[in-house]
């Protein structure tokens, strides 16, 4: 390989990522800055199905994108190391595939993040908005069929996190489970 085809090859994601926070974002707002970098999921629900034990493992990578005015990331289910492995067919798990991208872009007139999350893998796709709870970071919005939907960022510490995904039920009062993780910082 030429030098011109390996610097094309990365000038996107040269283009993409960003080393720091845009100057015009103040770091209070940062709810997301602490994500940065790469994270390994114990998947304990998806779909409504308990996976608790089940040793179903899912990945997520973190990075300050569009000169820092947005965090991207992608999440992986099950992690690549496990994809489409013959084990994987196997235990039916198959349709739990993943394989997404998030971009949570601040908006200063709401003082807010606005996220867009994309799944290609299953066809999902969801908007919502970001912003901390207290100790927490909650995201709402809903799905293209207006079903109403939560994203919670819970026990966060710098090495952890707890990710539950919830949507509303039909009678508007109940939220259901349907994806929960235990994620903890991959080092290096």
């Amino acid at each position: 390989m030429n030098t011109t085809e390996t610097s094309l090859e990365y000038a996107f994601p040269r283009a993409l990522t960003a080393p720091d926070l845009a100057a015009d974002i103040d770091a209070a707002d940062d709810i997301y800055g602490w994500l940065i970098g790469s994270w390994s999921l114990e998947v304990v629900h998806y779909r409504g199905v308990d996976l608790c034990g089940r040793g179903l493992m899912a990945e997520a990578h973190f990075a300050r994108v569009l000169e820092g005015r947005a965090i991207g990331d992608v999440w992986i289910m099950p992690a690549r190391g496990s994809r489409e492995t013959p084990e994987w067919h196997a235990s039916g798990m198959n349709s739990m595939n993943m394989y997404g991208m998030t971009l949570r872009t601040w908006d200063p007139q709401l003082r807010a993040w606005r996220i867009a999350w994309n799944n290609p893998a299953a066809g999902h796709r969801e908007t919502q908005i970001g912003r901390r709870a207290g100790r927490d970071i909650v995201q709402t919005g809903a799905r293209p069929d207006g079903q109403a939907t939560r994203w919670r960022f819970t026990e966060i510490t710098p090495e952890r996190f707890h990710w539950i995904g919830e949507a509303l039920d039909s009678d508007g009062q109940t939220w259901r489970i349907e994806g929960e993780f235990l994620a903890t910082r991959v080092s290096g």
